[in-house]
């Protein structure tokens, strides 16, 4: 599982097929963290500097036009701390101090609660132990990625996107939806919602969220009152929707939640069921999806409504099969073979990219790849159409993991870790998707709402030479296509009289 497979593609000369026409001129290999095996790759790396120029600039422009305002001492010295981190420069409590821009005494004491509070780590610069270096801690740095990503997401939807096309808009906003006349546009309330300070809600930073945060203004005329939409990466998702019930009062109207997180909200009492609140006959089940429906159930009773239902497949080139003479790989063994023959990495190219980061990513993919293997996570009763996961709520049940199918399945992702980018122990959902998108991978496992970094940009070499497959099955279990999403959910901790407003 090392990077020893790793090439330079600078080294390119001349390409030799389509796979080759957008290669990244950077090299893929990961940029590592201090003392960590957890890789940051250069995507992330870059948007964290990025950020952190952004914000460098910000601050100057504010200390520079404000003459009250007070430099940020705990913002200036992270950055400092930062910018020291990644430019692989020695970083000493005086530099930190002076980088504060605040007088000497203040200086010190926010850089010891930095100390105390785990984002500062001091290193002994000599024997004697009386000289430190200072270095962002894996916290801070875990926390300044994740910063990274919120301020690129703001800056964009605030600054940004202007140069979409018509066509890109059609694709999200429903456009399709609109020409064939199946979905009617909405109807402005006769009357506004009644909900001091407006809508509350918590969602998840990708596409689709992304773009209700576009068409916020629309949103805000039909219901008559604001909208604020606070965006997390998806663990921090969960974290803050956790720590949003133990407060006394929840600090949001309506929050997203994950089809797999809707069992430990129901019980945890992180939701409250509609039917509390609500005659769930008013919803039409039809404009529904039936998996994402039926994943909004627990016990029996439904917890949210759909807000996004995307099954997981393979995408493939189209084009390099056919130039290869191969077939599009209905198991897992035709899989591992057409990748082993896509596999070039001397020339920056790359069999197959799929959710291998450490924590939630890699844990979608052991139990989607066990499913390809028939094999559930758990010890569910088999029924007609495969599992019966209604019973969930009434019964304890056991992990299954440790099963021939198990194993079956750990040796088929070990195994395509030969045929992987260098970097693959850093990616999870859009770091898979974008190389492919580039043209330096073959193959990818990805969601269906990201098809359109490459079904939209005409200048992918993926535009239009995509096939996209069921997962291809392994030894027992038939091609599927897993179902993710989310679904929109009222806090259980939600004041009395906000819930008629999160209702409507």
């Amino acid at each position: 599982m090392s990077d020893s497979a790793s090439s330079n593609p600078d080294k390119i000369t001349k390409p030799r097929n389509p796979l080759y026409r957008k290669r990244s001129t950077a090299p893929m290999n990961a940029f590592a963290r201090h003392d960590q095996t957890g890789p940051v790759s250069p995507e992330a790396k870059s948007e964290a500097l990025g950020a952190l120029s952004l914000l460098e600039e910000l601050s100057d422009e504010l200390e520079d036009t404000l003459d009250v305002y007070v430099p940020n001492a705990h913002l200036r010295m992270a950055m400092h701390l930062i910018k020291g981190h990644f430019e692989a420069k020695t970083i000493t409590p005086t530099s930190l101090i002076g980088a504060s821009r605040v007088p000497y005494a203040t200086a010190t004491r926010r850089m010891k609660e930095m100390v105390e509070a785990g984002l500062i780590e001091q290193r002994p610069r000599t024997k004697s132990g009386k000289s430190f270096s200072m270095h962002p801690s894996d916290k801070l740095l875990d926390q300044w990625i994740r910063l990274s990503s919120r301020v690129r997401r703001m800056a964009e939807a605030r600054f940004g996107g202007r140069h979409r096309g018509q066509e890109s808009k059609d694709y999200y906003f429903g456009g399709s939806y609109s020409a064939a006349q199946s979905i009617l546009p909405m109807r402005v309330r006769s009357e506004p919602l009644k909900v001091s300070g407006g809508l509350r809600v918590l969602v998840h930073g990708d596409p689709t969220f992304m773009v209700m945060e576009n068409l916020k203004r629309q949103f805000e005329q039909v219901i008559g009152v604001q909208i604020s939409q606070r965006a997390f990466s998806i663990d921090r998702l969960r974290e803050e929707a956790l720590r949003n019930a133990d407060r006394a009062a929840s600090r949001y109207d309506i929050i997203a939640v994950d089809l797999p997180w809707i069992g430990e909200f129901a019980t945890k009492d992180v939701l409250m069921p509609l039917d509390q609140v609500m005659d769930v006959a008013r919803l039409d089940t039809a404009d529904f999806h039936t998996a994402g429906w039926t994943a909004a159930h627990w016990g029996g009773r439904a917890y949210g409504v759909p807000a996004q239902t995307t099954p997981e497949l393979l995408f493939y080139r189209r084009d390099l099969f056919a130039e290869a003479g191969l077939e599009p790989p209905a198991t897992t063994d035709a899989l591992l073979q057409a990748a082993r023959a896509l596999h070039d990495p001397r020339h920056g190219c790359y069999g197959i990219a799929w959710n291998a980061a450490r924590g939630t990513a890699l844990g979608h993919t052991a139990l989607m790849t066990m499913a390809d293997f028939g094999q559930p996570v758990l010890d569910l009763p088999a029924n007609a159409g495969g599992f019966d996961t209604d019973g969930l709520a009434d019964r304890t049940y056991r992990a299954t993991i440790d099963t021939p199918a198990g194993l079956l399945a750990a040796e088929y992702l070990l195994e395509l870790l030969q045929y992987s980018p260098p970097d693959i122990l850093s990616m999870s959902w859009y770091e898979r998707v974008r190389p492919y998108a580039a043209g330096n991978i073959a193959m990818a496992y990805g969601y269906t709402l990201l098809a359109p970094y490459f079904e939209l940009d005409e200048s992918s070499p993926a535009y239009g030479q995509t096939g996209y497959l069921p997962h291809p099955a392994g030894a027992g279990g038939n091609p599927i296509a897993p179902v993710g999403g989310y679904v929109m959910g009222i806090p259980a901790n939600l004041a009395p009289d906000r819930i008629p407003a999160a209702v409507e």
